[in-house]
């Protein structure tokens, strides 16, 4: 019987592109990349998107750094679309990491669904976000009501797949396995990690890609999880 829930939530709760999408919109016109030979704000905003994702897959599995995600995602963006290195704009970075959390932006039905599931069971976050972002967006979002414990693994000091979060993440919430049940989209860090400790895990599928066939369960919004719990 499930008692606990633990949610991603970069991605899975906080609608990371959308917010990341209207953040680089405002910067564009902030730094004028127009004149830096970046005649398409969409293009800029695509590249990043790539880098970022697949940098944040190396962070997952602990093969870069905070330091080195941060400092070659924008970088390596501005390189790939033909800026000259010594016109990268240096506080791009900064200015994304301060704007960014600030936006509010949820995957529809978030709250619906957070309001239906908190009556029922203890919700948490286990986040491989940077601390400092992570709570600045649950506070500004309104998500810290709905959440018992937030575990961050800047504070644990591993990051999601690793099977030590989620010893940490039991213990914290009190929470035994078999009652647990992880909710997220990142295939390696959340289902495949939970599973490999070995706790339930769901799929968060909003794009609805093929399903692999070692996940058992999927969803593809957040209001699925109205018909299950």
């Amino acid at each position: 019987m499930i008692k606990h829930i633990f949610f991603d939530l970069d991605h899975t709760i906080w609608d990371f592109d959308r917010n990341a999408q209207e953040t680089l919109l405002e910067l564009y016109e902030v730094y004028a990349l127009k004149s830096l030979g970046l005649h398409s704000a969409q293009e800029f905003i695509d590249r990043y998107t790539e880098n970022n994702h697949r940098l944040w897959a190396k962070y997952h599995l602990g093969e870069i750094t905070k330091e080195t995600l941060r400092e070659e995602r924008f970088r390596s963006t501005f390189l790939e679309l033909g800026v000259k290195p010594e016109h990268v704009p240096h506080q791009f970075e900064d200015d994304y990491v301060r704007i960014s959390p600030t936006k509010t932006n949820l995957f529809a039905g978030a709250e619906k669904v957070l309001a239906y599931l908190k009556q029922k069971y203890q919700l948490h976050i286990i986040s491989n976000g940077f601390k400092e972002t992570t709570l600045t967006k649950m506070e500004l979002s309104g998500l810290n009501p709905y959440f018992n414990q937030v575990i961050i693994s800047e504070d644990v000091g591993v990051n999601k797949p690793n099977r030590l979060i989620f010893e940490h993440a039991l213990t914290k919430a009190s929470a035994k396995k078999e009652e647990s049940i992880m909710i997220g989209d990142s295939l390696e860090a959340d289902i495949r990690g939970a599973q490999d400790f070995g706790l339930k895990a769901i799929f968060f599928n909003p794009l609805n890609i093929e399903k692999p066939t070692d996940v058992s369960w999927q969803i593809s919004s957040l209001e699925d999880l109205l018909q299950h719990f």
